[in-house]
């Protein structure tokens, strides 16, 4: 980044994007600061820091928000009288149905802003974040991009294509977006025409950093690629992907693309953003705010190592409390240390999820991987997706070239059925185009069939 870049950047940082948080009612630049500082506490010290407001999270919500008064009553549960973050694990896990039918909005709430899931693994939950939970959410994030040397004010391009995001484009927030220096490219239209002018737009924009779907970008540098295009020589300082399962592959291409590495977001508009990476390697855990807890499946805590539901309490939600919701993603903790020094708790893997997994006809479980294995190295296929429709039947959709054959058609077909079973009708269709879901986002293996 040039020099007269680099000095419109700190004004933005430092006076602009201050302004606009204060003007939001937000305080995230206060929240920054405090956690710039908290990341460097060690784990009891977190730990009793999480506890006090677990306390008061749940005291707020015992007394004003008339599902939890309405539970804890019948509980005869007392927050007052936890005296570790372990006995959380006696309050049932919050669930979408759960949300939907009860009233979880605090009767003392302010202003609440609106939000909904995209819905791509099913109907999309609509619930409600005040200004503390928004706040709260932009300073992780924040500090997390800063972990990289970078920060607001430096230019970004987000290759998105949430029906949030892109609803709001109204003129104001365009020119905030110029201002931040924040330029968005849909994901929703990946064609090759607009492919093309996305990679014109990049290499003009010389952004610093690049942030989008793992899928979205892949998708991109692979046609940058194919069209003889340089994407290395901009300056660009890392890529950080999110909102989708991040394969070896595709950071591999996405690195190699930009000539710069690519760090893993985890999180989502329900709970919150929990887990980010440094430049380390390590997937911290945004603890000051979220308690991540991993359970089997009849809700019983696992300890670290062993691999289970993803479980989240956001304790900065009390106008709209989410306390032990049950995300639908597979997971594991590590109890090691990261090398960075942080004293964040760290997520060992994110293996994505529940509906990223297949069932096989006998009733076994196995990670989508499992098939994408199967079809993504083989010759000729430029773009697939795997939809488990039942138990019965699996088709597979492909866009291929010349080089794909039906010697490549049976290698799918046999090896699928190897491992969902050999009565298994798999379908195998070629298209033209594979569309995204509404949201912008691409599945790679979608299964409507409900493990047990």
């Amino acid at each position: 980044m040039n020099t007269a870049s680099a000095l419109w950047s700190r004004p933005i940082a430092g006076i602009l994007f201050p302004l606009h948080e204060r003007l939001k009612g937000h305080d995230s630049i206060a929240r920054l600061k405090a956690l710039e500082s908290s990341q460097w506490w060690t784990a009891e010290e977190l730990d009793e820091h999480r506890l006090v407001r677990l306390k008061a999270l749940c005291g707020y919500a015992g007394r004003h928000v008339p599902y939890y008064r309405s539970l804890f009553r019948q509980m005869g549960f007392d927050p007052a009288a936890m005296t570790g973050l372990s006995d959380m694990q006696w309050l049932p896990l919050l669930t979408k149905p759960l949300i939907r039918a009860n009233e979880l909005k605090s009767e003392l709430a302010g202003p609440l802003k609106r939000y909904n899931t995209g819905g791509s693994s099913g109907e999309p939950l609509i619930f409600h974040m005040g200004r503390e939970r928004i706040s709260h959410d932009v300073a992780a994030k924040r500090r997390a991009t800063r972990w990289w040397r970078v920060d607001i004010g430096d230019p970004e391009i987000v290759v998105w294509g949430s029906p949030i995001e892109l609803g709001t484009q109204d003129r104001l927030r365009l020119v905030r977006d110029k201002l931040l220096r924040s330029r968005l490219l849909p994901a929703f239209d990946m064609s090759p025409a607009r492919l093309d002018s996305f990679v014109r737009e990049i290499r003009a924009y010389r952004p610093r950093m690049i942030f989008g779907y793992p899928s979205a970008l892949a998708h991109l540098v692979r046609h940058a690629k194919a069209s003889g295009l340089r994407l290395d020589d901009l300056g660009v300082r890392v890529a950080f992907v999110t909102s989708e399962m991040l394969y070896d592959r595709q950071r591999s291409q996405i690195s190699k693309a930009f000539g710069c590495p690519v760090a893993n977001g985890y999180g989502g508009r329900d709970a919150g953003f929990i887990a980010h990476e440094c430049p380390a390697g390590g997937m911290h855990i945004s603890a000051e705010d979220i308690i991540v807890e991993i359970v089997d499946a009849k809700g019983r805590l696992l300890p670290p190592g062993q691999s289970g539901e993803i479980v989240v309490t956001h304790l900065a939600t009390r106008e709209f409390p989410f306390i032990r919701y049950r995300t639908g993603d597979i997971g594991t903790l590590d109890d090691t240390e990261c090398e960075c020094g942080r004293g964040l708790p760290l997520l060992k893997t994110i293996e994505g999820r529940s509906t990223d997994f297949v069932v096989a006809a006998d009733g076994t479980v196995m990670h989508g991987l499992a098939l994408v294995y199967i079809v993504r190295d083989l010759p000729g296929i430029r773009e697939f997706k795997i939809v488990q429709e039942s138990l019965e039947r699996t088709r597979v959709l492909l866009v291929t070239d010349e080089a794909f054959d039906e010697g490549s058609r049976a290698i799918i077909e046999q090896g699928f059925m190897a491992r969902l079973g050999q009565g298994v009708q798999i379908v195998v269709d070629r298209l033209q185009h594979i569309a995204p879901e509404k949201s912008g986002k691409f599945r790679y293996v979608v299964s409507h069939v409900a493990a047990e």
